[in-house]
């Protein structure tokens, strides 16, 4: 099975990073972490991106706030999927790392989700992966259908209650 690469612009996005890794965590996927930054480590982090898939990668998740480049700076040097995390660590409350990641020039996509949405980007990577990988297949379906049963539990629940 291919890896995901957890990629932080700072160790200060772990707190947030660490629900991706709960999600790969879950479904067995094998994943790195790392902290490269686009503006720090520009040459480290675009030779760990140029090398990723020959390094057995097939998705690469980046987070980073303020100015957010790390998801685009690393989908320059891949054909790798990239998702970017924009994280909530300015004045902004997120919004310029939203931006930052979501507005890519035609030619280098990267796949967003939403501020400090780690969750979501692992099942995303965990989805892409299972696209060759029928065994994450059969684990999305079992985690969807576990997460029905929970939503039309805690509906019955409410059903109970009085107002």
């Amino acid at each position: 099975m291919k890896k995901v690469a957890v990629i932080m612009g700072s160790d200060s996005d772990l707190p947030v990073v660490k629900g991706a890794v709960s999600i790969l965590k879950e479904f067995g996927v094998p994943y790195e972490c790392h902290v490269y930054s686009a503006h720090r480590t520009p040459a480290e982090a675009g030779d760990f991106s140029a090398n990723a898939a020959k390094n057995g990668f097939g998705v690469i998740i980046a987070a980073a706030g303020k100015a957010a480049h790390l998801a685009g700076v690393l989908a320059a040097h891949t054909t790798l999927p990239v998702i970017g995390i924009p994280i909530k660590a300015s004045t902004l409350d997120g919004l310029d790392a939203l931006l930052a990641t979501v507005q890519m020039p035609k030619g280098i996509p990267v796949a967003t989700v939403a501020i400090d949405g780690a969750a979501n980007a692992a099942l995303l990577a965990v989805q892409m992966l299972a696209i060759s990988e029928p065994e994450l297949a059969d684990k999305l379906a079992t985690y969807r259908a576990d997460m029905t049963k929970q939503i039309l539990k805690k509906d019955q629940e409410l059903q109970s209650i009085e107002f």
